[in-house]
């Protein structure tokens, strides 16, 4: 039906990207796989994903998903499938700051194609960092970019902790357990919480929840407040302009925002593709020529 409504005939796409649902498959939710999480329609979606590409029979495929699901048996299915459908299939799990993406952001990515081995791009010399992302910025609050001037809500208590944190780095730890939250003091993990990102170094990676520090190092070098939503975007290698929209509140646009697989990191494989499939396409075409002579 998609396939009819768009007027693609099979075999004319070039590119099928796609990304099931992660959660069923992340280390957060299984505790390093400590614990086997039951979300069936989110794991078939991957079978979803590969009924798509027998129907269309796609040029490439580029698949991305979390590094858990590598170990997962549906996705040894997934690839010998892929490659039984004459798919030349590659992949591994890359990180995002290696290809100029201030963030560290560690993905399994898969690429496959029916004209040759698309190869990854090649890793960035130097990385960007939190400072080359944000700091042109106008002063949140007061930009005139409803992205960047939404207001925080917190609490006098939470708000003198976030005044406490050293800049540039610092963490809740610096504080010591006496000026510590109750909860943070009996908590011997998830020690990026109430932190600080680091000016001249790559980011965390970024998630849903950018905007709360109670979620991660999502907390500005200097300025005592979290990152907004538009540096969060910058981190992401969003344009600086690019449009979220904002009529169904924060959550849902940070969702936009940290579910995404950063689009630098996108361009760079798409344009290793495209390299392959015309290459791929004159040697075919001279393989015609051949075969007509």
């Amino acid at each position: 039906m998609l396939a009819q409504k768009a007027r693609l005939g099979r075999g004319r796409l070039d590119l099928l990207a796609g990304c099931p649902p992660c959660q069923a498959f992340s280390r957060m939710r299984t505790l390093n796989r400590a614990r086997r999480i039951r979300a069936p329609k989110q794991k078939d979606l991957l079978g979803e994903l590969l009924r798509f590409v027998r129907v269309l029979k796609p040029k490439a495929v580029m698949v991305e998903n979390v590094p858990g699901l590598a170990k997962d048996k549906r996705w040894r299915h997934f690839v010998a499938a892929l490659r039984g459908l004459n798919y030349d299939c590659k992949y591994d799990v890359l990180n995002c700051a290696d290809y100029f993406v201030p963030q560290r952001r560690r993905r399994l990515i898969l690429l496959g194609s029916q004209h040759g081995t698309v190869p990854f791009a090649p890793p960035s010399v130097i990385r960007k960092t939190v400072r080359q992302s944000i700091r042109m910025l106008k002063p949140a609050g007061t930009s005139g970019d409803p992205l960047h001037d939404m207001a925080e809500k917190r609490s006098p208590r939470i708000s003198r902790l976030i005044k406490l944190i050293p800049k540039n780095g610092g963490s809740r730890l610096d504080l010591g357990s006496r000026r510590q939250l109750p909860c943070h003091r009996k908590c011997d993990g998830f020690k990026d919480v109430y932190g600080r990102m680091e000016w001249d170094k790559v980011s965390p990676t970024i998630t849903t929840g950018c905007f709360n520090p109670s979620k991660g190092r999502f907390l500005h070098p200097v300025a005592n407040r979290t990152i907004t939503l538009r540096e969060a975007a910058l981190i992401q290698s969003f344009p600086k302009g690019y449009f979220f929209d904002l009529s169904k509140g924060k959550c849902a646009a940070a969702a936009m925002i940290g579910n995404a697989l950063p689009p630098e990191f996108v361009r760079r494989h798409a344009m290793m593709v495209r390299k392959q499939l015309r290459i791929g396409g004159a040697n075919q075409l001279q393989g015609n020529t051949r075969s007509a002579t």
